[in-house]
C-alpha cells in the first residue's frame, strides 16, 4: 500500500497546482492530463520487465488506435514497415543514466496518442541491448534501435557546464539524417526528459514552411550569454548572424525536415563549429551540443507553439530549485536543467510538478510486479 500513499500525494500536489496556477488552468481539458490513462498505468502494475544490470521496468498498458486511425496496426516490437506513410516518426535517445526517463517519455507519448500504433519509435543506442528492455516493456511498439558510435564524436566534444551534455550520445541528434533510413523525411526529436500531455501527431503537423528545423523559439533570452567573448569579438564568428534575428530554442524538441537536412549537409556544417570550438586560441561557446545548433539554425527556425516544450523544469542547472510552468496552455512538459523528476522523487524530495511525470513512471524494484501480482 506504499505505493498508494505516495501516489496520493502526487495528486494532492497537482490538484494544489491546479487551483494555484493560472498557467496549468489555461489549456483546454481534452489536452490536458487525463487521469483515467494515469490510472491505467499506476493501479495495475503488472509484471516487471527488464534485463542486466539490475535495470527493472513494469509491462506498460496496452494501447491501440482509435477506429478512424487507419493504416498503422500493431507492431509487435519490429522494425517493419519503417516506410509507412502515414507512420509518425520519434527519435530518442536510450541509455542507463536517463532510461527511467526515457521509458516514462514513451509511455506518455503512446498514453495520449489517438493512434499510439501509428507512432514508430527511432531510439539512438550507444548500448544495443537496451532494445531487448524496450521489446519488454511495451510489447506492442513500433521501433527500430539504431547503435552510435561514441567514437564518430568524441573528439569534437568540449567540456561544459554538466558533465552529462558532454556524452556522445547527447550528440547523437546530430546524426539522425544519416542513422535513420533515406525514406524517413520527417522526424520528430525528443529528449529523455520530458513528458507530453497532448496527442503528437498534432506536433507532427507542424507546417515549417521550407524551413529544416521546426521549435518554439524564445527571442527575449540573452542570446549574446550561449557564446564567449572571443565570439563576438571576432568578426569572422559574430557575422555568422548577419541578416538573421537569432533566437534562442530549445534542442530538445525539434521537428525535423530530413530530407532539406540531407541535401545541405548540416551534419558536417554543425562538425565544423565543433572543430572550430576545440581549434587555438581559444572557446567560442560554453554549453554542450545546443550552440552549434544556435550557430547554424537560428534565425531560420520554423516557429512552434511555447505549449510544445514548457521546459527548464529542471531547476535551470541549480540542484534544488523548483520551478513553475511558463503562462500559457501545456502540451509537453520538460525538465531541463540538472534537476530529473525520477531523482527528486526516489530521493523523496520532489518539486510541486515532478507530480506530474511521476504516474507515467513504469520504474519498479525488482520482485515488485511479483508481489503484486500475489495481492490482487
Amino acid at each position: 500500500m506504499l505505493w498508494v500513499t505516495r501516489l496520493s500525494g502526487f495528486f494532492s500536489a497537482a490538484m494544489v497546482m491546479v487551483v494555484l496556477s493560472p498557467s496549468l488552468q489555461s489549456f483546454p481539458p481534452a489536452e490536458a492530463i487525463r487521469s483515467s490513462q494515469f490510472d491505467g498505468s499506476v493501479r495495475f502494475p503488472g509484471q516487471i520487465a527488464g534485463g542486466a544490470r539490475g535495470i527493472a521496468f513494469r509491462r506498460a498498458p496496452s494501447f491501440r488506435n482509435a477506429a478512424d486511425c487507419g493504416g498503422g496496426g500493431a507492431g509487435n516490437g519490429t522494425a517493419a514497415n519503417v516506410c509507412d506513410p502515414s507512420l509518425v516518426h520519434i527519435a530518442i535517445t536510450l541509455d542507463e543514466e536517463y532510461l527511467r526517463g526515457s521509458v516514462a517519455a514513451v509511455h506518455s507519448v503512446v498514453q495520449h496518442a489517438r493512434c499510439p500504433e501509428s507512432v514508430f519509435f527511432h531510439f539512438l543506442v550507444s548500448d544495443p541491448g537496451l532494445g531487448d528492455l524496450v521489446r519488454a516493456v511495451f510489447p506492442q511498439l513500433r521501433f527500430k534501435v539504431y547503435y552510435f558510435d561514441p567514437d564518430r564524436v568524441q573528439g569534437l566534444i568540449s567540456t561544459s557546464v554538466r558533465q552529462a551534455l558532454e556524452q556522445p550520445l547527447n550528440y547523437a541528434r546530430n546524426y539522425l539524417a544519416d542513422l535513420l533510413e533515406p525514406c524517413v523525411r520527417r522526424v520528430i526529436y525528443l529528449d529523455s526528459d520530458l513528458v507530453l500531455v497532448d496527442d503528437v501527431a498534432k506536433l507532427w503537423r507542424t507546417d515549417l514552411g521550407g524551413r529544416t528545423v521546426g521549435a518554439p523559439e524564445y527571442c527575449h533570452a540573452n542570446f549574446t550569454k550561449y557564446f564567449t567573448g572571443r565570439f563576438w569579438s571576432d568578426q569572422r564568428f559574430a557575422g555568422t548572424f548577419a541578416g538573421r534575428r537569432p533566437c534562442y530554442f530549445n534542442t530538445g524538441v525539434m521537428v525535423l525536415d530530413l530530407e532539406r537536412w540531407r541535401q545541405a549537409g548540416y551534419t558536417q556544417r554543425i562538425e565544423r563549429w565543433m572543430e572550430i570550438q576545440k581549434s587555438p586560441p581559444g572557446r567560442i561557446y560554453e554549453l554542450g551540443s545546443l550552440p552549434p545548433f544556435l550557430l547554424v539554425f537560428a534565425g531560420h527556425v520554423a516557429p512552434i507553439e511555447h505549449r510544445w516544450n514548457q521546459h527548464g523544469l529542471g531547476g535551470d542547472n541549480v540542484l534544488g530549485s523548483c520551478r513553475d510552468l511558463h503562462p500559457g496552455p501545456v502540451s509537453l512538459l520538460h525538465w531541463s536543467g540538472s534537476g530529473k523528476p525520477w531523482a527528486r522523487l526516489g530521493a523523496g524530495r520532489p518539486c510541486p510538478l515532478d507530480a506530474l511525470w511521476a504516474p507515467f513512471d513504469l520504474y519498479g524494484p525488482a520482485g515488485a510486479g511479483a508481489g503484486a501480482e500475489e495481492s490482487r
